[in-house]
């Protein structure tokens, strides 16, 4: 039993063996496929198709998408851009009519900017043209005006400062010059100047003694620019009279030249000296016209005018110079008494006396000013 059981087990172990080799050397059958292995192995192969097909369906959609997408964003685009053409040349049409004024604000900024620049390039170049002109035209004035003085030389003032009474400012004669000039003139000619030059001086005495100093003046002016320089002694009187007429214009310090030009002419022109000296004491120059005075005294002793301000004149011109040195004096005491002022002194502190016999000074030093008093 043992061994016929032993036997049919091995021949079992070896059909189950066989089997098993078989099983796996084999191909499997359609019904394996089926039910074993190769069904599981169908379904993966399924699903991976099915994965590749949806991969490429979402692939064709996203693509359809972006396409979509992309025409959408252009004819949005082109959309704005002729809306916004459209809205432009509306308004151009509807600014044309108003104007190039206008027009200029449908300009871009760098269009504004360039016409701005060039229209600041006109204006200069323009500007410089008119001041380049202006300059030329002044210019002409002026040559104008220096020939017109040139030709007037020697004749009076205009209108309006005959009007107002201001000083004329007439050009001083150059002695040297006119006898050069005067070289060339014959005796006649020289004699005929003289003489026209006493009818103007004669013609100025009328218009003094009316009152009329300004046309006076004119004509002594008149006299002295016909007046040969070789008649000194004319000239002189004609200086002189017109130093009197500008002496009533208040034209002071002109009259002292002219009494001046006159005694050069004529030192002993004592008309002329005695003239200066007043007009010296007009003008506060008294120690000038005390020097006068007595140049009068000299050459003509009985001279009362001169007299009386010989003698008139020194106690005047002390009395000025104590003034004068009052006032200094005031001065420099409040000058020393800003400066002793932050030391607790003052002037008062210091006593100056001077010395009878030499005239010279001494300064003493006073501690308490107001107990000496």
């Amino acid at each position: 039993m043992s061994l016929q059981g032993a036997s049919q087990r091995s021949s079992q172990e070896d059909q189950e063996h066989f089997y098993d080799c078989q099983e796996v050397l084999e191909p499997p059958t359609s019904q394996g496929e089926e039910e074993g292995w190769g069904k599981g192995d169908g379904k993966e192969r399924r699903k991976g198709g099915e994965e590749e097909n949806m991969e490429r369906r979402r692939g064709a959609e996203e693509e359809n998408m972006e396409r979509r997408r992309g025409t959408e964003e252009e004819e949005n685009v082109e959309r704005r851009r002729g809306a916004e053409e459209d809205e432009e040349e509306t308004q151009q049409e509807r600014r044309a009519p108003e104007g190039d004024s206008h027009h200029t604000q449908t300009l871009s900024d760098s269009q504004r900017a360039e016409e701005s620049l060039l229209n600041s390039t006109e204006e200069r170049s323009t500007a410089a043209g008119a001041v380049g002109t202006d300059e030329e035209e002044e210019e002409e004035r002026w040559d104008r005006l220096v020939a017109e003085e040139e030709e007037q030389a020697g004749g009076g003032m205009d209108s309006d400062a005959e009007m107002k009474g201001e000083e004329i400012d007439t050009p001083e004669f150059d002695e040297e010059h006119l006898r050069e000039v005067e070289k060339e003139l014959t005796e006649e000619e020289r004699e005929s100047r003289r003489q026209e030059s006493l009818v103007l001086k004669e013609k100025g005495n009328s218009q003094f003694k009316a009152g009329e100093h300004l046309d006076a003046e004119r004509s002594y002016t008149e006299g002295l620019g016909v007046c040969p320089v070789c008649f000194g002694r004319e000239r002189a009187v004609l200086f002189s009279n017109r130093a009197a007429a500008r002496f009533h214009l208040d034209h002071k310090d002109k009259a002292i030249s002219d009494c001046s030009r006159a005694i050069e002419l004529n030192p002993d022109y004592v008309r002329a000296i005695l003239r200066r000296a007043e007009l010296y004491e007009k003008t506060d120059k008294l120690d000038e016209a005390l020097e006068d005075y007595k140049t009068v005294l000299d050459k003509d002793p009985g001279q009362h005018t001169a007299r009386e301000a010989c003698m008139r004149l020194p106690q005047q011109i002390h009395d000025r110079n104590e003034r004068l040195k009052e006032e200094m004096m005031t001065k420099l005491k409040d000058l020393g008494n800003m400066f002793l002022r932050p030391f607790g002194l003052s002037t008062n502190n210091f006593q100056v006396n001077q010395d009878t016999d030499t005239g010279s000074y001494s300064v003493n030093f006073v501690q308490n000013p107001n107990n000496n008093r």
